[in-house]
């Protein structure tokens, strides 16, 4: 019975790695084995801030809002209580986009929180 040579399979896996490499410096891009831990280490970056991307994106949302309530007297946490008080389910993502595109609609927004508050 014929043996199972199995260099295909080796070479595909080492060509999918060094795919995956390119771009990299030094023997990194070319070097199998020195190309396999640069890769498996890029993929863990990946992950890693995939998750840590939505995070900064939130603080990012925070922030806008914060600058936009500010102009209108309030602070961001007085604002969210207000929202909350009045009901309003609108999240940090579309507020953040309304502050910067559509002033007008998130001034009426703010108004809203500020009678939830001054109305307790």
């Amino acid at each position: 019975m014929a043996r199972v040579k199995r260099g295909m399979a080796a070479h595909a896996r080492h060509k999918k790695v060094l795919n995956m490499a390119k771009g990299y410096k030094g023997r990194s891009h070319s070097c199998y084995r020195i190309a396999l831990e640069r890769v498996e280490k890029a993929l863990q970056y990946a992950y890693r801030d995939r998750r840590v991307k939505k995070r900064e994106f939130r603080g990012l949302w925070i922030q806008r809002i914060n600058a936009a309530v500010r102009e209108a007297g309030l602070t961001y946490s007085s604002f969210i209580n207000g929202l909350k008080k009045a009901n309003v389910a609108l999240d940090r993502k579309v507020m953040a986009e309304m502050a910067v595109n559509e002033p007008e609609s998130f001034a009426r927004i703010v108004d809203i929180a500020k009678a939830a508050i001054s109305g307790q």
